[in-house]
């Protein structure tokens, strides 16, 4: 692609110059302007397009795929609505009388590098978020699932259901609380009732921003922070966000999670490391440990209890498990709710990791300020150092036979 685009940059320059001289060769009455823009434009053009060349080749390089494609995985069909399906009426019956609808199953996108180290890896994204957050960067940069495919993972990249494109769910969001809309509230009123359905957009951009430990208020990020430092970046981040289109439920996003886990491992003929971000690692200890490798779990926002079936599960199967937590907890400002929150989080991963290993088990909580990588905000894998963090990643994977 860059040949041709390159190529065609040339062919114009050329047209350009021969054009010039046709003019300039009918106006003798600058023959010195004439002779010195023939010789020195097409050498600066081409020094323009080889420092562009090189530019492009700083943010981008070479990255063979041998296969790339999407499918979905579990779901569910509902029950018929009552009464005989007229083909004669199709859409415009409103009672949709006989119609079935496929919902609440998962969304896959998945690329296959031509270089396949044969360890997958499933992504699930986090709360508000869709498969987008690990395919690139604020600023334009490449996303974790290109930097672990130049490593020779294939990237199955997750869309949950009642997010991004699995949005067919079998109601609307009643989640007023919890996610990006909202129902009418009259506090005043003794009679009001919750609405069965959220009806309005709930903003929170500064309050998000502080929650994730970017910084105290939009545009002031933290000392030291390595998130992209533009206002395009941060447009760009907050229009990543997307909403439930249907009620969160743990057990309709694990069960599909489960499905996706079973394709990959019929599709591949391998088990899958499953990295998880936030409330996506929720749903990683809930999986059937037979189609799993490892877990990379990042700032996850609970973890299995030591007497929970799901700690026995991953023990049993002695699963490796690694999780890594950002900037900004142990050294926060206290007087910020989301300090404490996160100190609270930061707290019961540690705790979870000490009896797993006591246990038999293999966990590790990697603080990065501990191993000198510093400024790093809840969405770790978006932001400058990325590639650092990802070759962190990469190292504990090697350790593992995963690389």
């Amino acid at each position: 692609m860059k040949k041709w685009k390159y190529i065609g940059i040339l062919l114009a320059v050329f047209m350009v110059s021969a054009t010039m001289t046709a003019c300039n060769t009918e106006n003798s009455s600058v023959p010195d302007v004439e002779e010195e823009t023939t010789e020195t434009e097409p050498e600066t053009t081409e020094e323009t397009i080889a420092q562009q060349s090189e530019n492009d080749d700083e943010i981008f390089q070479e990255l063979r795929i041998a296969g790339q494609g999407m499918f979905s995985s579990g779901g569910t069909v509902t029950t018929a609505v009552s009464g005989d399906y007229d083909p004669t009426q199709s859409w415009q019956d409103s009672t949709r009388a006989g119609n079935t609808a496929h919902i609440d199953h998962a969304n896959v996108l998945y690329q296959i590098p031509a270089e396949d180290n044969g360890n997958p890896i499933v992504y699930l994204h986090g709360y508000r978020q869709s498969r987008m957050c690990w395919m690139t960067t604020p600023d334009g940069r490449e996303g974790f699932s290109t930097l672990f495919m130049r490593n020779g993972h294939s990237a199955f990249l997750v869309d949950q259901p009642r997010r991004g494109e699995a949005g067919a769910a079998s109601e609307i969001s009643s989640d007023t609380d919890l996610d990006m809309w909202y129902g009418e509230i009259d506090e005043d009123d003794e009679d009001y009732e919750k609405p069965e359905t959220a009806t309005k957009y709930q903003p929170g951009d500064q309050a998000w921003y502080t929650y994730y430990r970017i910084g105290e208020n939009l545009n002031k990020t933290n000392k030291n922070s390595q998130f992209p430092d533009s206002e395009e970046a941060l447009n760009q981040f907050l229009r990543q966000a997307t909403s439930n289109t249907g009620n969160y439920d743990k057990v309709v996003v694990a069960k599909a999670l489960a499905e996706v886990i079973t394709d990959v491992k019929n599709m591949t003929g391998q088990k899958s490391i499953f990295m998880a971000h936030a409330q996506g690692c929720s749903i990683a200890w809930d999986l059937s440990t037979e189609n799993i490798s490892a877990i990379v779990a990042i700032e996850p926002i609970t973890v299995p209890k030591s007497n929970s079936a799901q700690y026995q599960k991953l023990l049993e199967a002695n699963i490796p498990i690694v999780i890594y937590f950002g900037d900004y907890i142990t050294t926060g400002d206290t007087e910020l709710a989301s300090t404490t929150y996160w100190q609270e989080i930061l707290a019961n991963a540690e705790a979870f990791a000490e009896q797993y290993t006591a246990d038999g088990g293999d966990c590790t909580v990697v603080e990065l300020p501990e191993q000198n990588i510093n400024g790093n905000s809840h969405f770790m894998f978006q932001e400058e150092n990325n590639q650092e963090i990802a070759d962190l990643i990469e190292t504990w994977l090697g350790k593992h036979g995963l690389n």
